[in-house]
């Protein structure tokens, strides 16, 4: 037999060249080549846009760490010290005397009254904004349906309000004699008490009062929380027989679950932390009975014993965290 032309001279047959397997380039051809170019020029580009991220990140870094951070620790250095204002030119001669300004501001009765206070202002005054927000928010929903637009202004109104100018209004409203309030119940024959001057009813009046101020932003977001709930199971409960109590009950609060834990948790934090309502209408009194947590710790910050008032705003900070922590626990079982 002769030599097939291309061989080197052997008589068999002649072999196709291997195949490659489909979508496997062959390292040899330019096609491998392209392959790993792309991939370090993909490497280059997010390696240069996490240098332009940190670039624009730099100027938010520094004033975070200037004026966040660093009074930060500097306030936790300070609740392990007993600074005072007259340290303040001498920072280096303070003494760390550990966790004494905790224990001083646990056993201080007029901290624990504050404490009581603000427990009372969060469990009475937290529902009642809630259930208020609610109800304004399903009118809003489902029974307003002329001038929708003008009642939402007019409920958040009081949120956009300055704190001075809510004070003037509800300051004629409960003033006794001659207030509004205690006019208009004596259209009835009852006799109104003194609201800011009686200890039993001037947190009561600054609870009515925050209520009225801070219902808007809860209503806000119930109100995007309903309109999120689908139709078509109100309708499907409704051909069944369900009232409209049994649907708001059986539907929309499930459904609002999440919503509900985003308002609680921002209004417990809020309220916990209230300050303003004593401040601008009753500095405190009558005989400490609305002075609260932060409003004391303003004080103290007043007096000059700055190692105290940070001790005591790190105790308001677990507080805070603790009664977040239940809340999340309570509600996000089955959100």
């Amino acid at each position: 037999m002769t030599a097939q032309p291309g061989t080197s001279g052997s008589t068999g047959p002649v072999m196709p060249p291997a195949a490659t397997p489909p979508g496997r380039p062959d390292d040899r051809s330019p096609r491998g080549a392209d392959t790993g170019g792309s991939r370090r020029s993909a490497g280059s580009s997010a390696l240069r846009e996490g240098r332009a991220a940190w670039i624009l990140a730099i100027p938010f870094c520094l004033l975070f760490l200037a004026f966040t951070a660093w009074p930060v620790i500097q306030s936790l250095f300070m609740s392990i010290t007993d600074t005072r204002s007259r340290d303040l030119r001498k920072p280096f001669s303070v003494n760390i005397i550990g966790l004494d300004n905790f224990t001083k501001a646990l056993s201080d009765p007029t901290f624990r009254k504050a404490a009581a206070n603000t427990a009372y202002f969060v469990l009475v005054g937290m529902p009642l904004t809630l259930v208020v927000a609610l109800a304004a928010a399903v009118a809003l929903d489902k029974g307003i349906t002329r001038f929708r637009a003008v009642f939402r202004l007019g409920f958040y109104m009081p949120v956009i309000t300055s704190i001075v100018a809510v004070a003037v209004v509800w300051r004629f409203l409960l003033q006794d004699p001659g207030g509004l309030i205690n006019t208009a119940l004596g259209w009835f024959g009852i006799t109104g008490p003194n609201w800011l001057g009686d200890p039993k009813w001037s947190m009561p009046a600054l609870i009515l009062m925050a209520a009225w101020r801070n219902f808007g932003t809860a209503m806000i977001i119930f109100l995007a929380g309903l309109q999120a709930v689908p139709a078509e199971l109100h309708e499907a409960a409704a051909i069944d027989g369900a009232s409209a109590w049994q649907r708001f009950r059986h539907i929309t609060l499930p459904l609002l679950r999440p919503t509900l834990l985003f308002v609680m948790v921002t209004t417990a934090i809020g309220y916990l932390q209230f300050f303003e309502e004593p401040f601008v209408m009753t500095k405190g009194g009558p005989l400490n009975s609305t002075i609260s947590l932060s409003y004391y710790t303003y004080q103290q910050f007043g007096f000059g014993n700055y190692g105290l008032a940070s001790a005591m705003s790190y105790i308001i900070f677990v507080v805070i965290a603790i009664v977040t922590a239940i809340q999340f626990r309570l509600l996000r079982e089955r959100t």
